[in-house]
C-alpha cells in the first residue's frame, strides 16, 4: 500500500522499545514475536555470530553473565555478548566490545537492531519512513547518534519527536477539553523529562522542559544493588574477591541487577518480591561457600532507597513549574509516561508535592509510540521515497488535505494522475465509522474540492473509492487519508540554548551566551545571531585560526562558565579561508541556523573583508566520559569553590550552602560505588556541571556586596599605605598622587549608588595600581620584576593576544635579574608585555605616566 503520510513511530528506549503504526486511522501496537507490547532493548550475539534481539537476548544474557562470573578469575577481563541501555551512551565515544564478533559496537550500531527488529513485525510492508522518539533533554550529540542508529536500520527517511511530546499527542486524542495546561511526566527506565504543554483550542505547544539523561528505573535497580543486595550477600558470605577487583566487582553487579530489577517492577504491582537464586546460579567465595540469594523485598525496605531517587524527579517538576511562575494547582492533568510510574510510592509522593490530578487514562507503556504514530499521520512522506512505492497497475490520485485540524470541517482535493484514464471517473470519500460519506463525485481534469465532516476528538479515516463511466471500481493509490481533529502538534522546540563563550564585559569572566533567535523553548526551524563580538588572535592566509565554540546550555547557563555546558561543535576558521590577514580585535558576526534535528549551519561574518565564511557542523562529533580520577579531583575543586563562597558570610544562605554540600556528598557517593563504569561517570560529570553553574549563580548574585567591600577595603589601604610614604615622596609627585586618592574617594559614591561592577573592577585596579606606582617611586626595578613574576606564575589566566610572544618577554625580562637591570630596560620589558594584554589586565597604572 502506498502511504502518503509516515504512519509508523518507534519509541526507542532505555530497557523497552516498541512500535506503532496508522491502520484505519488509529495508531495501533505491533506485537513482537512474544505477543507483547513491548520489546527488551537488549542485543547479543551468538556463538554463531547471528543476533539475538528483544526477550531471547534478555534471557541469555542473564545467563550470560552469571556463566562468566562463575568461571571468573580475579584480574580476568570479562567477555561480552549481550548489551543493554546503550541509550544512555548515545552520541558518546562509549563502545562494546564483543568477544563473539571481536570487535568494538558503538551505542548506535546496538540501536540499529532494536529497530530493525521492531521493524521486521511488519511482514506487510516495507518501512522506509518513521518517526523515532527521543528524551526532551537529548543534546544534539545525542540526535545525530540516534539519527546515524535509523540510517544503520535501513531507514531511508526518519525525524525525530520528543517522547513528552508524543505522549501529550496520545492524551490530547482522547482529552474531552480542547483547552488546558499539561505536565508530562516521563520516568522511562533510563532518562527522566518533564515537560509542560499548553492546548489551546486543540493545537498543542510546548511551553518549556526540563530533565536528566541520566535518571530513570536503572536507577533504582542499581541502589537496590548497593543498598539491599550487595550489602546482604557481604553480611551472609566473604566476598573480598569479588570487592577488591574493580572488573570483578562490576560484573558481579551486573549479575545482581539482574534480579534487582524484575524484584522493583512487581512492588509495582504487590506488595512484596521474593528475591531467590537458583543452585549454580553465583559462584563460591572466598570460604569455598556458594552464594545465593533469599530474601524478600517490600515496598516499605525499597521505599527509602527509591523515594530519594523519585525526589530528584520531581525536584525537577517543581524547578521547571517555578522557572515559569506555576504552581501544581495551575496543572490539568499531571500525565504519566513509563514503567517507573505505576510505583504506588511515586504516586503518593506526586499526590503531595505536585497535584492530585494525576491522569492515568493512557498506558504509561505504549503512550509514546502509539503518539509518534499519530505524529507520523501528519507528516509527508518525502516525494524520492513515494516514487519508488508507485503501484502501476492502479490508478494514481493525488490527494491535498489538511493533516490535523481544529475545525469540524475540512476540504480535500483530488486529482487524477496525467496519463490515467480520467473520462468520467467518479470518486467517494467515506469515513471509517460509516456514519459519513460524500457520495460519487466527478472528477474533472482539474480535479475536484470535496468537504469531508469530521468527528471531534479523534484521528478520522476516511477511504478513497474511484469508479469508471459505468460505475466500476478502480484500484488507485492512495485509497485512504487520516486527520486528526482536535489536536493540532505545535513545531519542535530547541530543549537547549545555543550560545558562544565570551568575556563578560561586567565580570570579566568566560561565560556561555545564548544567541538571540535560539533560546531555549524557541520553535525551529530557528536563526541565531550574535553581532559585537571580537577576534582574540590575528588570522589570515598562511597565519593562525579563530576558534568560535558552539555550546547548548540548560535555562540557567546563561552567564556561567561555558565548560559547564554541553560542546556542540568547536569551529575551527583557519587563517586560510580568509581572503585577507584580520587582526586581532576585528569584529565578527556569528548567526546560526538550526534546521531541523541533525542539520545545523553556522555563517561567520568578517566587516572589514565583507567576507562571509560558511560552516556546516557535522553530525559525527560525541561527547566523551571523563576519567575517575579527573571527576574526583572537580569534585575537591567544587568543594573549595563551595568554601570560598561560604566564607562570603554574610551575603550568603547558609542553607543554600549546606544543601549544596549535601549534594556534592551524594554525587561522590554516587561514583565511590562504580567509579569505572562509563554510564556512572557520565551522570556524575553531568551532576557536577549542574552543581558548578548553582556556584556561579550564587556567587554573581553575592558579587557587588563582596566587591563593595574589597572596594573599601583597597581605599582604605591605599590612603594608609600613602599616609606612611608621603614623607619619603618627592613633593611634587606626594601632590599628585593626593589628588589623584581623592579623586577615587570621590568616584566611590555613585559607583556605590549604581551598583556598577564593572566601574568598580576598574577602580580597584586603578586604586591598587597607585599603591604599585607609589612603590615603584620609592624601591625602583624590584617592583617591574616583581610584576613580570606575577605574570609568570598566572600566565593561564591572561587573555594574551600572543601567547608565545608573551612567554618569551617574561622569560626575558625575569631573566635580566641575574645581572644589574635598569629601570629604563625593565620597563622597555615591561611595556611589550602589558601591549599583548586588554588594558583590563595590566598591573600598573595610568598615573605614573611610565608604562601606558
Amino acid at each position: 500500500m502506498k502511504r502518503t503520510r509516515i504512519d509508523y513511530g518507534i519509541d526507542l528506549g532505555t530497557t523497552n522499545s516498541a512500535v506503532a503504526r496508522m491502520e484505519a486511522g488509529e495508531p495501533v501496537i505491533r506485537k513482537t514475536d512474544t505477543l507483547k507490547d513491548t520489546l527488551p532493548s537488549c542485543v547479543g550475539y551468538n556463538k554463531k555470530k547471528n543476533v539475538i534481539v528483544g526477550d531471547a537476548a534478555s534471557n541469555a544474557m542473564r545467563s550470560d553473565i552469571l556463566n562468566a562470573l562463575r568461571n571468573a578469575d580475579i584480574g580476568q577481563t570479562f567477555a561480552h555478548n549481550f548489551f543493554v541501555e546503550f541509550k544512555r551512551t548515545m552520541g558518546t565515544d562509549k563502545s562494546y566490545f564483543c568477544s563473539t564478533l571481536n570487535k568494538e559496537l558503538s551505542s548506535e550500531e546496538l540501536s540499529s537492531e532494536v529497530l530493525k527488529r521492531l521493524n521486521s513485525f511488519f511482514v506487510d510492508e516495507e518501512v522506509n519512513a518513521t518517526i523515532i522518539t527521543i528524551p526532551a533533554k537529548f543534546t544534539s550529540n545525542q540526535k545525530d547518534a540516534t539519527l546515524r542508529a535509523a540510517r544503520l536500520a535501513g531507514i531511508e527517511h526518519c525525524e525525530l519527536l520528543q517522547e513528552p511530546i508524543a505522549a501529550a499527542m496520545a492524551f490530547g486524542i482522547g482529552s474531552e477539553t480542547a483547552n488546558g495546561r499539561w505536565l508530562v511526566f516521563d520516568f522511562g527506565g533510563g532518562t527522566f523529562d518533564a515537560v509542560i504543554v499548553r492546548c489551546e483550542e486543540g493545537i498543542l505547544k510546548v511551553v518549556d522542559t526540563e530533565g536528566d539523561n541520566h535518571l530513570g528505573g536503572k536507577n533504582i535497580d542499581l541502589a537496590i544493588v548497593d543498598e539491599i543486595l550487595s550489602p546482604h550477600v557481604e553480611e551472609n558470605f566473604c566476598i573480598d574477591g569479588f570487592l577488591n577487583d574493580s572488573v570483578l566487582n562490576e560484573y558481579f553487579r551486573s549479575a545482581l541487577k539482574t534480579f534487582a530489577e524484575p524484584a522493583r517492577i512487581q512492588l509495582s504491582f504487590s506488595d512484596s518480591a521474593d528475591i531467590l537464586s537458583d543452585p549454580g546460579d553465583f559462584p563460591d567465595d572466598d570460604n569455598g561457600e556458594e552464594i545465593e540469594l533469599d530474601l524478600k523485598l517490600t515496598r516499605e525496605l525499597l521505599a527509602p532507597i527509591e523515594e530519594p531517587i523519585f525526589q530528584r524527579a520531581i525536584d525537577i517538576c517543581n524547578k521547571l513549574l517555578k522557572r515559569n511562575k506555576l504552581t501544581g494547582m495551575d496543572i490539568d492533568s499531571l500525565v504519566l509516561i513509563g514503567g517507573p510510574t505505576h510505583s504506588p510510592n511515586l504516586r503518593r509522593m506526586l499526590r503531595e508535592q505536585i497535584t492530585e490530578r494525576i491522569d492515568t487514562k493512557i498506558d504509561p507503556m505504549t503512550a509514546v509510540a502509539k503518539g509518534a504514530a499519530l505524529y507520523a499521520s501528519t507528516i509527508s512522506v518525502p516525494d524520492s521515497i513515494l516514487s519508488k512505492a508507485v503501484d502501476i497497475t492502479k490508478v494514481q490520485i493525488d490527494l491535498k488535505h489538511e493533516a490535523t485540524s481544529v475545525e469540524e470541517v475540512e476540504l480535500v482535493t483530488i486529482k487524477i494522475a496525467e496519463g490515467a484514464v480520467a473520462s468520467n471517473m467518479q470518486v467517494e470519500i467515506e469515513r471509517g465509522d460509516k456514519a459519513w460519506a460524500s457520495g460519487r463525485k466527478t472528477v474533472g481534469d482539474l480535479g475536484e474540492v470535496i468537504e469531508v465532516q469530521l468527528e471531534k476528538g479523534r484521528a478520522n479515516f476516511f477511504s478513497v473509492g474511484l469508479y469508471d463511466a459505468v460505475g466500476k471500481r478502480v484500484e488507485c493509490e492512495p485509497n485512504q487519508f487520516t486527520i486528526l481533529q482536535g489536536t493540532k502538534p505545535g513545531g519542535a522546540t530547541l530543549p537547549y540554548h545555543f550560545g558562544v563563550e565570551i568575556k563578560d564585559a561586567d565580570s570579566g569572566k568566560l561565560v556561555f551566551t545564548p544567541l538571540a533567535g535560539l533560546e531555549k523553548n524557541r520553535s525551529y526551524p530557528a536563526t541565531g545571531t550574535k553581532n559585537d563580538l571580537r577576534t582574540q588572535q590575528p588570522a589570515g592566509p598562511g597565519v593562525g585560526e579563530i576558534l568560535i565554540p558552539l555550546y547548548e546550555g540548560d535555562a540557567d547557563a546563561k552567564g556561567t562558565r561555558a565548560i559547564f555546558s554541553e560542546l556542540v561543535y568547536n569551529t575551527c576558521i583557519k587563517g586560510d579561508d580568509l581572503p585577507a590577514f584580520v587582526p586581532a580585535g576585528s569584529p565578527i558576526e556569528i548567526t546560526v541556523k538550526v534546521i531541523r534535528d541533525g542539520e545545523i549551519v553556522m555563517k561567520v561574518y568578517f566587516p572589514s573583508l565583507e567576507d562571509t565564511v560558511s560552516v556546516e557542523v557535522p553530525t559525527h562529533s560525541v561527547q566523551s566520559a571523563s576519567s575517575s580520577d579527573w571527576l574526583y579531583g572537580e569534585i575537591e575543586n567544587l568543594r573549595s569553590s563551595i568554601e570560598f563562597v561560604e566564607e562570603l558570610g554574610s551575603n550568603v544562605d547558609s542553607a543554600e550552602i549546606g544543601e549544596l554540600s549535601a549534594k556534592l556528598d551524594d554525587v561522590e557517593a554516587l561514583l565511590d560505588q562504580s567509579p569505572e563504569d562509563y554510564d556512572r561517570r557520565m551522570q556524575v560529570r553531568n551532576s557536577l556541571r549542574e552543581l558548578f553553574r548553582e556556584v556561579d549563580k550564587i556567587e554573581n548574585a553575592t558579587e557587588w556586596p563582596a566587591l563593595e567591600a574589597e572596594l573599601d577595603e583597597e581605599f582604605d589601604k591605599l590612603n594608609e599605605y600613602f599616609g606612611k610614604r608621603s614623607g619619603v615622596l618627592p613633593p611634587p609627585i606626594a601632590d599628585r598622587f593626593r589628588v589623584a586618592i581623592q579623586h577615587f574617594g570621590e568616584q566611590m559614591p555613585a559607583i556605590k549608588k549604581a551598583r556598577d561592577k564593572k566601574s568598580a573592577r576598574r577602580l580597584i585596579g586603578e586604586i591598587g595600581m597607585t599603591g604599585f606606582a607609589i612603590d615603584d617611586v620609592v624601591h625602583g626595578p624590584a617592583l617591574y620584576l616583581q610584576m613580570m613574576g606575577e605574570y609568570d606564575r598566572d600566565f593561564d589566566d591572561y587573555h594574551w593576544s600572543d601567547r608565545n610572544r608573551a612567554r618569551l618577554l617574561i622569560n626575558q625580562g625575569l631573566g635580566m635579574s641575574a645581572g644589574d637591570p635598569t629601570k629604563a630596560e625593565l620597563l622597555g620589558v615591561l611595556r611589550e608585555i602589558l601591549a599583548l594584554l586588554p588594558d583590563s589586565e595590566h598591573k600598573t597604572s595610568h598615573l605614573t605616566g611610565n608604562l601606558t
